[in-house]
């Protein structure tokens, strides 16, 4: 075997199941670096393309690696109910500007349990009238479940949109305790 054959990929990837559906998980030496939603093949196939043109380098599929062990540990626990917290690396590679200050804003201010505004959210970032940005940046968010776009939600009440899809976020609420458990 040479060097070569011994050296883990830059990025990984693997596909977990969890009460939301499959999720694929992708990370590489800095950390997780993306979470993708309803990880059916298709979903796959376009996830691990769009990677590979924004990173650089082929992902590889590869759920025992050691770079996605600990993720997988702290997803499988969250959806448990075990675990309110991620305590992870991230790699905050794919965001950038505005989103990746207000990403790192809720990553880091809206604790499980909770929930914040766009506005409000926006205005913790210094940019008060950005609600709509906020917005963007939550459709745009990497590493959703980690860094919880779903508790961005409407200053009226509202549940606000999702990536992921409203049930989705409802059910992710839910397991937090924010919303009742969906009857159907």
């Amino acid at each position: 075997m040479d060097s070569q054959e011994r050296v883990e990929p830059r990025v990984v990837w693997a596909v977990v199941e969890s009460a939301i559906g499959p999720l694929l998980l992708a990370a590489g030496p800095g950390g997780l670096v993306n979470v993708v939603f309803h990880a059916t093949d298709e979903v796959r196939d376009r996830a691990v393309e769009r990677l590979a043109a924004r990173l650089g380098t082929e992902p590889v599929e590869a759920p025992g690696s050691p770079l996605l062990a600990e993720a997988i540990r702290q997803f499988e626990a969250y959806f448990a109910g075990e675990r309110r917290d991620f305590d992870l690396p991230l790699d905050w590679s794919l965001t950038s500007g505005f989103n990746r200050e207000v990403l790192r804003e809720l990553a880091s201010g809206v604790p499980y349990g909770t929930v914040v505004g766009y506005g409000d959210l926006a205005g913790r970032v210094g940019q008060p009238g950005a609600a709509q940005a906020v917005g963007m940046a939550m459709g745009a968010n990497p590493l959703p479940v980690v860094v919880p776009c779903h508790r961005v939600v409407e200053s009226g009440g509202g549940i606000g949109g999702f990536g992921g899809g409203l049930e989705t976020k409802r059910k992710l609420l839910a397991l937090e305790g924010v919303l009742p458990e969906p009857l159907f």
